[in-house]
């Protein structure tokens, strides 16, 4: 960005990594009802096709699936454990499901690992983490309902049966089970979700986190043991706290200040650490970034406002919810791993048969500016990649727009997939609107106002993805820019509208926002998936649509610009996509 001539050149650089196949919609929300509701006796055709399901997203073949969970890399194996109900297609009896990757991108499925089989997970098996020992034993402690009438929560240790299986295909519950249980005057029915332990060589032994909730305040109980095994015990004060409801999924890990590379979860010398939170009243993952001091076990943002929950930071400015990381030693790198929900009706759902899937793993690590994490789909997702279609230096005037051709499994029934790097330049921003102060912390308040139709100075500029021909249906990922006031730098705005996404009837079509830093944006869409990624990494999207009528061969892209300005496509790159293996399906 030039300051001097108020230019913003190359404002965006949209690289979306589309991947056409439609799989589910957009949520903020878990359902409006998850159980009860009766299967209706017909269904829009375009709800049940299988076109719906997407490509290289990670899913089980049939059934409800939420959280990841336990992630780890063992002898040449990626291993992911996931929330799932082995009987339907809603949220209930759930197990740990158990896939295997050498890459992260073609999956095996095998047996559930988990099932509920003592006293202390009778009724569920939840939520938890994976912890990889000093002499090389993963070690899985996950949360265990433990009553039929209320969710009354514990912690329990799993090992493997057979430390010399990669696929790590069994495990056993020792007798001691639970390791952690909630204490008289806690909440037993908000006490959760175990993170993966670290080991404090100071203080000789290991921590974990548990998720909580005391009154208002969401919370993060710390608990210590020597021996990892079965004695636990609980720190007196949590290792931090916000008044911002429950905390579900905590996870909380070490990054490097300088460099992309990741660190095990024991790492401390010359570190930063981030706490992730899920918030249970608000359906989004927040974080910070900051310090921790492991002889008091205590953590304090870097960011005064960090804990607020309109500025804190997200993930994901989309669906996307109880995320989970892990370290990989195979490429000392830290990925990132998440549930994106569905949404479609309950009873669309059981007539599908499915509901549920992850997000593309991406690699995180700190920006340099040392205020927040940078993502990016983790680089086995190009191994997909087919033959290009290329359009460079092409100016779109206000009020144009134009289909990228060529794209081979738009017009394949069975696939519609491709991944697209687009660079926009916005040669001038003479007409930027000025940003009304009553936005500028709501990007999403924001995008709902100025949505992909409302014709604007500088934007609304970018994609429709996943249009049919007459664009009847078509999802905008795009970017409007503004004016900062008082001499500040302009505000881009980045958004996706799914609102014209689909004809089909009872669809949730919320628009997500963020506002993008700096000049570099990503995206990746599958079917019904579409992520993107902003300023390099800072500002990340996904949302879930339901196309009726673009699908497989009736699916185009398009370049559009519905602002007042001219906007100049300098380098736009798309390829085909190959179907990877996923779990069966």
């Amino acid at each position: 960005m030039n300051a001097s001539t108020g230019a913003l050149p190359q404002v965006a650089a949209l690289l979306l990594l589309l991947a056409l196949q439609l799989a589910a919609g957009a949520s903020n929300v878990v359902h409006r009802s998850l159980e009860g509701e009766p299967a209706p006796a017909s269904v829009p055709a375009s709800i049940v096709s299988p076109l719906l399901r997407t490509g290289y997203h990670f899913q089980p073949p049939k059934n409800w699936i939420n959280d990841p969970n336990g992630p780890l890399y063992y002898k040449g194996w990626y291993h992911l454990f996931y929330q799932y109900n082995p009987k339907g297609a809603v949220w209930g009896n759930i197990v740990w499901a158990h896939s295997v990757s050498r890459d992260l991108i073609n999956w095996i499925a095998l047996e559930p690992a988990i099932v509920p089989s003592i006293p202390s997970d009778r009724y569920g098996c939840w939520s938890g983490s994976a912890t990889i020992l000093p002499d090389g034993t993963p070690a899985i402690v996950y949360t265990g309902i433990t009553r039929p009438d209320i969710d009354y929560q514990a912690q329990n240790v799993a090992f493997p049966k057979n430390t010399s299986d990669p696929l790590l295909r069994e495990w056993v519950k020792p007798g001691y089970n639970p390791i952690i249980a909630p204490e008289p005057g806690m909440n037993a029915t908000e006490f959760r979700d175990p993170t993966t332990a670290w080991y404090d060589a100071g203080g000789g032994s290991w921590r974990l986190l548990v998720g909580g909730r005391r009154g208002a305040r969401g919370l993060a109980h710390v608990y210590r043991s020597r021996d990892f095994r079965r004695r636990w015990a609980r720190a007196r004060r949590p290792l931090h706290s916000a008044a911002t409801g429950m905390w579900e999924c905590p996870d909380f890990f070490p990054v490097a200040v300088s460099g992309q590379g990741g660190l095990d979860t024991s790492a401390a010398a010359g570190v930063k650490h981030v706490l992730k939170a899920s918030l249970e009243l608000r359906r989004y993952d927040y974080y910070t970034v900051g310090s921790y001091d492991a002889r008091t076990d205590r953590y304090v943002p870097d960011s005064p406002g960090g804990d607020d929950g309109e500025r804190r930071l997200r993930y994901d400015y989309g669906n996307f919810y109880a995320s989970k990381t892990f370290y990989d030693p195979a490429k000392r790198r830290r990925v990132l791993l998440g549930w994106a929900n569905e949404s479609d009706s309950v009873a669309d759902d059981k007539a599908k048969g499915w509901a549920g899937i992850h997000a593309i793993p991406r690699k995180i690590w700190l920006d340099p500016s040392g205020k927040q994490l940078l993502q990016w789909p983790v680089e086995e997702v190009e191994k997909l990649r087919g033959k290009p279609v290329s359009v460079n230096d092409r100016i779109v005037k206000p009020g144009e727009h134009f289909e990228v051709t060529g794209l081979g499994t738009y017009q394949d029934d069975d696939d519609g997939q491709a991944d697209v790097e687009v660079s926009f330049e916005v040669p001038e921003l003479d007409k930027a609107e000025p940003l009304d102060p009553a936005y500028g912390d709501d990007a999403e308040r924001l995008c709902g106002v100025k949505g992909a139709e409302v014709k604007g100075g500088v934007g609304p500029f970018g994609l429709w993805v996943l249009a049919s021909a007459c664009l009847q249906e078509k999802t905008a990922v795009f970017f409007r820019v503004f004016r900062g006031g008082c001499g500040k730098k302009p505000v881009v705005l980045m958004c996706t509208d799914p609102t014209k996404s689909s004809l089909s009837p009872d669809l949730y079509k919320p628009t997500f926002a963020g506002f993008v830093d700096t000049d570099i944006v990503s995206g990746d869409i599958d079917r019904s998936v579409v992520e993107g990624f902003g300023a390099g990494g800072k500002t990340c999207i996904l949302s879930r649509v339901y196309p009726s009528i673009a699908v497989g061969k009736d699916a185009h892209l398009y370049v559009f610009n519905n602002g007042g300005t001219d906007v100049k496509v300098s380098r736009l790159t798309a390829w085909e996509m190959k179907k990877p293996l996923m779990n069966g399906a």
